[in-house]
């Protein structure tokens, strides 16, 4: 039960340091955001957007039509709810 927890937290800490180099490396990005969705167990192939709405904060919207908001709650747990 650890170990998920622990994976979700690694996420959520990959998720806040892309989130410094967005502009940076964009695609690096999105393959940190389709990861994080993934790991929530939501479906998407490929990131066409990301907004950034504030720290921690984002819309993804996925090739296949999907669309996400992915952040982290009060608790420091990584969030992703489909839109």
């Amino acid at each position: 039960m650890r170990r998920p927890i622990y994976v979700l937290g690694s996420t959520a800490a990959a998720l806040l340091a892309a989130a410094a180099s967005f502009g940076a490396d964009d695609a690096s990005f999105s393959n940190d955001l389709k990861a994080t969705i993934a790991l929530q167990g939501m479906p998407c192939d490929q990131i066409i957007e990301a907004k950034r709405n504030g720290d921690s904060d984002y819309t993804a919207s996925c090739k296949d039509g999907n669309r996400y908001h992915v952040f982290v709650n009060p608790k420091g747990r990584v969030v992703v709810q489909k839109l």
